[in-house]
């Protein structure tokens, strides 16, 4: 932990040392004005939307706030942030179209609305945007979210020595501290490497997680009391990504039967966060407790009590990110669709995560079913080839299904190393036009081949990522009742799952890191925010544990 803080005072100092260049004064004289703000409010960065967590510049005019990141960006001579990139936007080309027939012409496509703050003035304008040659930063322009009238003066959120009395009493104590062995969860945790532990449910009350059953508790709270069947809920559609309305009922009633298109093909429906994250201890409290009591190493993921998850560490008062538990229901079939599978697709967490498969259904399809899929994913096989102009390749045996997630009680998971990150986004980037997103259109553009979640590696691909780049993932299925630990920085992609994410120790700084590459991300990005505020936690992790340690040294 004593890296945390010292990585936050080296900013500072470096910032403040710059302060004092451009006052012509000495570091010692060079005070700071203190920002008032309440413990309950979050800063974040205009520019970069990244949370701040002490250190900043802002205008004494407008309240332009912007992160010292960005300040040393704009110093080096390049845009801050994000450069102004902006996320493709994907056009419908119909129903026939996802379906491997012909896109719908222009004339007839429907065009997804832009967000406004993709503004085609943006990457100019911070082009344009730059540093003083004494290193001063002007408050940039109208256009950018500035007045463009004065200097950004550089504040602070905490008195001004407290980061550095924190950092002499961190190392003080570290450095007198003495080894202790690791048991077998830590041995492997601190190394990246993921844990599953089994059987997680035996111990509790045996409280059913059946759809049905938890749409019924949910009914009895005060939230939905006198809410029907008819409700409904917003779910994503796997095989177009898009998000349409549905009677809850009836979505849970596909859960167990099954729901298809006119000619055949599966329709695959996920909801995400049901009831909302934010909410779910006090809409199934039940359910919240019995999810949290079950979950294995508690001083990791205990979300009130645990001693080794930082977010706990955050002041009762300060605005907590939204760590779960976290709810997914989704449909699936056992063998790999290619196209609208049940899946999350390839993503990296800020933060850790413990994942609990709890409940699955099984869908038993017949044999004209199974027929009419085979002769679907050869028109999508054949549409792939036509697109990519490889008509003449022969391929598989399409009729032969691969694994994918089973409903019959397993959910199928791959992660990937941390080392091997750099490897797997080449590799993306390389065949990105070979992978379908939005509309079932192909990828035409990538931001950030891992945080776009445009991408699910079929066994396929997989196969295809071993050959070129020698990088294979964990591959395992998780049975009912197992829990999945994920570090995080660690890519994966997965199925069904009820979620608690947690921040450790030993990972912290790669939630910084990964932190730094959602800042860099476009404004309209979807993973833009910094939802987890690291930074924040870091620091009041450290004081507690201080604190602790100086009421008790034992």
């Amino acid at each position: 932990m004593k890296v945390v803080p010292k990585q936050f005072l080296q900013e500072q100092t470096t910032e403040k040392e710059m302060e004092a260049k451009i006052r012509g004064t000495s570091l010692d004289q060079v005070k700071l004005q203190q920002v008032v703000c309440h413990i309950d409010e979050c800063i974040y960065c205009n520019n970069c939307n990244t949370s701040i967590a002490d250190f900043h510049r802002s205008c004494p005019k407008c309240a332009y706030d912007l992160c010292l990141s960005c300040c040393c960006e704009l110093r080096d001579g390049c845009p801050p942030g994000d450069g102004g990139a902006v996320v493709a936007q994907y056009q419908s080309r119909g129903m026939d179209y996802v379906h491997g027939g012909e896109p719908l012409t222009e004339k007839e496509s429907e065009t997804m609305d832009v967000h406004d703050n993709a503004s085609s003035d943006r990457p100019m304008l911070l082009k344009e945007w730059k540093a003083n040659s004494d290193g001063s930063i002007p408050c940039p322009p109208s256009g950018l979210g500035g007045c463009g009238c004065c200097l950004l003066e550089l504040k602070c959120l905490f008195t001004e020595p407290w980061l550095l009395e924190l950092y002499k009493k961190a190392k003080a104590v570290t450095s007198s501290a003495r080894d202790v062995d690791l048991d077998h969860f830590q041995r492997h945790w601190v190394k990246g490497e993921p844990v599953i532990v089994s059987n997680v449910l035996e111990l509790t009350s045996g409280l059913s997680w059946e759809p049905m059953v938890m749409w019924r508790a949910l009914r009895e709270t005060k939230h939905y009391r006198g809410f029907s069947d008819d409700l409904a809920v917003d779910a994503i559609d796997c095989l177009d990504l898009c998000v349409g309305e549905i009677n809850i009922h009836q979505f849970f009633t596909g859960y167990t039967e099954g729901r298809w298109y006119h000619n055949g093909w599966p329709q695959i429906l996920k909801l995400k966060d049901w009831p909302p994250a934010n909410f779910f201890e006090e809409r199934l409290p039940r359910h919240g407790a019995e999810f949290i009591s079950a979950l294995p190493f508690q001083e990791y993921t205990h979300p009130r009590y645990g001693l080794l998850n930082l977010a706990v560490r955050l002041p009762k008062a300060v605005l907590k990110p939204d760590l779960g538990p976290k709810t997914y229901i989704a449909y699936g079939l056992s063998e790999e669709l290619e196209r609208g599978d049940s899946v999350t697709k390839l993503h990296c967490d800020m933060s850790d995560a413990v994942n609990v498969l709890t409940h699955t259904a099984e869908v038993v399809l017949n044999a004209n079913q199974h027929a009419k899929i085979d002769s679907l994913k050869r028109k999508h096989r054949e549409q792939d080839q036509r697109e990519l102009g490889l008509e003449n390749v022969v391929e598989k045996d399409l009729s032969t299904p691969a694994t994918n997630s089973a409903e019959t009680g397993d959910a199928l998971w791959d992660i990937f190393r941390r080392e091997d990150v750099p490897k797997l986004q080449e590799y993306l980037k390389q065949h990105s036009k070979e992978f379908r997103h939005v509309h079932c259109c192909p990828v035409e553009q990538v931001a950030h081949p891992i945080h776009d979640q445009a991408f699910y590696l079929t066994v396929e691909h997989k196969k295809k990522l071993k050959q070129e780049f020698g990088v294979e993932p964990w591959t395992f299925e998780q049975k009912l009742g197992e829990a999945v630990f994920i570090p995080a920085g660690c890519p994966h992609q997965s199925c069904i799952k009820v979620a608690m994410d947690f921040v450790s120790p030993e990972n912290v700084n790669e939630c910084l890191r990964i932190t730094e590459e959602f800042r860099r991300l476009p404004l309209d990005h979807a993973a833009k925010e910094d939802k987890l505020e690291v930074k924040k936690m870091a620091i009041h992790a450290v004081r507690e544990a201080l604190k602790v340690l100086e009421d008790d040294p034992k």
